[in-house]
């Protein structure tokens, strides 16, 4: 055994050997919310398009942490969330390791795209897309949000502004969890992998993520999964405005969907593509209002059985919000405009808005 090879061994073991933990701290958090939903469209859909209702929401979130011996320290949670039944919504444990950097695995956490997706400023929510079920909503890198492991690294110097680094792996990821001492199993998805560099300061914060997912099947008409997404946000005094793209290609290969029929995301051939731009006015401390545009579209890529070409189709919304803290209760409003929902030309528009009172403990 070389030199080096001694050294790094010697050291691990050194670390290892003073590991024991410390007592640690438990604590109990949540919220319950009280809305009022308007919807409102002509897109044909009767039971979508008109309805008013009257909701409640409620979470309870367990969390914990502590200290080793040798100064790493620890923490988890448990996130529950009303549905069906009041059950377990995410769990993470992550160990940070010192000046190496920190481990974190679990179930529903959403792994690395959590904190690339989705990053544009507003008020209230995320940019809510109505019931069209766009790129927009969330959807890069749901295939890694589970059965992952992530290393992040620790902040690092990058000509003046802070840098970090995270790295994902997932030996299958299909966006399912196994149960405890269970295995995921999936006949045509294999590895995942996804990579997200972060660099701020000076007001600035800019983010870029990728992500693959190896396709195991014997089909001619799949390749691999590639999503990935870059924003950029900058904060000056009650002002922040944001921009960003994302981009999935799911590898799948055939006769392109008409531009009359509503498309899947991740279901569909062809690529989706969606550019996200806000800007948000903090008016003071517990007041706050913001605006947001997205534009999505499904790029066919190919042509139908006849040969003619097929057109894009852009969905559009439009996201207005606010919110207001009176301590441990806020009031928080959205309404959010969308068009061509599901990806067809002819899909009309629907409205939504959304009132809430929350209570947080």
């Amino acid at each position: 055994m070389n030199n080096l090879k001694k050294l790094g061994l010697t050291a691990l073991a050194g670390s290892l050997a003073a590991v024991s933990a410390n007592a640690g701290e438990m604590s109990v958090s949540g919220s319950f919310n009280a809305t009022y939903v308007t919807v409102d469209g002509n897109t044909g859909d009767s039971d979508s398009d008109h309805g008013i209702g009257l909701g409640n929401d409620k979470d309870v979130t367990f969390s914990g942490s502590g200290e080793l011996d040798n100064g790493w320290t620890f923490s988890g949670y448990t996130h529950m969330k009303e549905g069906s039944n009041f059950t377990i919504s995410s769990s993470a444990l992550s160990m940070t390791m010192g000046s190496m950097g920190t481990v974190t695995t679990g179930t529903g956490y959403g792994g690395n795209s959590t904190k690339y997706d989705q990053q544009t400023p507003s008020s209230y929510e995320e940019m809510d897309d109505a019931g069209s079920q766009t790129l927009s909503a969330n959807i890069v890198g749901s295939t890694l949000d589970n059965n992952s492991i992530t290393y992040t690294s620790p902040s690092f110097d990058l000509g003046g502004f802070s840098a970090s680094l995270d790295i994902e792996y997932s030996p299958e990821a299909t966006g399912t969890s196994p149960n405890d001492g269970g295995s995921q199993q999936a006949a045509d998805t294999g590895n995942g992998k996804s990579l997200g560099v972060t660099v701020s300061g000076a007001g600035l914060k800019l983010g870029v993520y990728g992500s693959t997912v190896e396709y195991d099947g014997a089909s001619a008409r799949v390749g691999d999964t590639f999503e990935g997404v870059w924003y950029a946000n900058y904060t000056m005094g009650p002002i922040s405005v944001g921009y960003s793209q994302s981009y999935l290609d799911k590898g799948l290969h055939g006769a392109a969907e008409a531009v009359t029929t509503g498309k899947t995301v991740g279901t569909a051939f062809g690529i989706f593509e969606a550019t996200q731009m806000s800007i948000a006015f903090k008016v003071n401390d517990d007041f706050s209002v913001s605006y947001g545009k997205a534009d999505d579209t499904y790029d066919a890529q190919s042509n139908d059985k006849s040969g003619t070409e097929i057109a894009d189709v852009d969905v559009e919304h439009k996201h207005l919000a606010a919110a207001y803290s009176m301590g441990a209760m806020s009031i928080k409003a959205y309404r959010t405009e969308a068009t061509n929902l599901q990806y067809i030309s002819t899909g009309g528009k629907r409205t939504k808005t959304e009132i809430a009172l929350g209570l947080s403990f």
